[in-house]
This record gives C-alpha cells, sequence and structure tokens, in this order.
C-alpha cells in the first residue's frame, strides 16, 4: 500500500483548520493532513499593526516544526499555511524548508489571473473579506503575482463583509454566513469572485446562489495547488 502524502496546515485562527480539513477531505481525500494552531498571532498581529520580527521568528519556528513531523515512515511532503495577512512572514518560512510550502491565496490569485488573462484592461477580481486587515496585504500579493507572470493586472476591488469577522469570533456562524451573502450583493460586476480568507468558504454557496461569475475559494484553491506542487495530481 502506497504511503499517503502527510500534509502540515498551519493556522493562526481557531476558525481555520475547519475549512482546510474540508477542502483537503474534498481536493485531496488521499493526502493525510494534521493541524497547527496558534491563535494568538492573528491577535498579536492586530495588535501590532505589523509584521515584526518576533511574528517572522515564529512562522519559521512552526514551519520548522511542521517540517520535521514524521510517523517513522514518511516526513511532512508539504506545508499549507491558512492565515491570509502573513504573506512575507510565509515567505520566509518557504525560502528557510525544502518542501513545498502554500500560502492560503496564492492558489485561488493564480486561477483567478487564469480566468482574466487576456480580457480588456486585464479583467476584473473582487476579493471578499471579512478582516479589513487583509485587504491591503492580499492586494499587494496578487499584484505581486501578476508581475511574476507577466501578466497585466486586472481592476482589484475589495468587499468587506462588515460585522461578519465579529459574528465569527462570537461563534454565530449562521449571522457570519448571512452578512457575508449580504456583501456579495454589494459586489461590483466583475470576471470573478475569490472568498478571500479560510473562515468564509463555508458561505461560498449563498455567495454563488447570488452571482453569475465564477467564485473562487481560498482553502479549495490552495489544496489543488499544493497538490499540484507534490505531485499528487
Amino acid at each position: 500500500m502506497s504511503i499517503r502524502p502527510r500534509i502540515a496546515m498551519i493556522s493562526a485562527l481557531a476558525q481555520s483548520p475547519g475549512p482546510a480539513m474540508a477542502a483537503m477531505a474534498e481536493e485531496w481525500p488521499e493526502a493525510y493532513a494534521h493541524n497547527l494552531l496558534d491563535d494568538s498571532l492573528a491577535a498579536d498581529f492586530a495588535t501590532l499593526g505589523e509584521l515584526t520580527d518576533s511574528i517572522h521568528d515564529r512562522f519559521i519556528a512552526l514551519g520548522r516544526y511542521a517540517a520535521a513531523a514524521s510517523d517513522g515512515k514518511s516526513r511532512t511532503a508539504g506545508i499549507l499555511f491558512t492565515c491570509s495577512a502573513f504573506r512575507p512572514a510565509i515567505d520566509r518560512v518557504r525560502e528557510d524548508l525544502d518542501i513545498p510550502v502554500v500560502s492560503p491565496n496564492e492558489g485561488a490569485f493564480d486561477e483567478a489571473l487564469d480566468l482574466c488573462r487576456g480580457l480588456p484592461g486585464g479583467g476584473r477580481i473582487a476579493i471578499m473579506l471579512t478582516f479589513p486587515g487583509s485587504l491591503a496585504p492580499l492586494r499587494n500579493e496578487i499584484t505581486a503575482i501578476a508581475a511574476e507572470r507577466g501578466q497585466q493586472l486586472p481592476e482589484i476591488t475589495g468587499v468587506v463583509a462588515d460585522g461578519a469577522f465579529d459574528a465569527m469570533q462570537a461563534g454565530d456562524w449562521d449571522a457570519h454566513d448571512r452578512l457575508v451573502a449580504a456583501a456579495a450583493t454589494a459586489v461590483p460586476p466583475c470576471d470573478v469572485i475569490v472568498i478571500g480568507q479560510f473562515s468564509m468558504a463555508r458561505a461560498m454557496p449563498l455567495v454563488a446562489a447570488s452571482r453569475a461569475e465564477p467564485v473562487l475559494t481560498t482553502p479549495h484553491a490552495a489544496v489543488r495547488k499544493l497538490r499540484r506542487l507534490i505531485g499528487g495530481a
């Protein structure tokens, strides 16, 4: 019997492992996924207002810990981070390790840019969020990915579902989903919608029901990309 690829998922929000595990089950059920969680990272980032050297060091420590995990037969084959606002720290982990490391959004941004390639003006991408602090990092990330691909940068619109983050933190998922769905109706016409946080993926059916555009979730696209990188496609 072949050994299942061992995948470590690292989260900075307690609400992220659930959507990540659901995406793994749907997109790559043959893999063995496990979770590392430090939910103080998101709170510390919100308090500090920037990714400090200490946060970078903590990410590297988590990455090395995850990479060293083994059951005696196989070690970690790849790492998937689920925290949207931490791309610079994730890049440091990628440079530090010799296994594939995927950030939360790059898979969805790759797929969104594919859909926009060749469209007039570079196309239009809407990014939905519940945490306003993620918007600037995500805009910078998709700008960098487009530049790496040599592709014209699409018009990027960020839409924050006001109140949804607080509802999530309070454990009121029905309210969270309703607020995300309501925000989706305010998204201007675009070529693709990216639901930009793992914790929001559960609201995807409601968003898709109210929109004609393709709707991508970050956990599913991230798993698809990691699977391709490891060679499990």
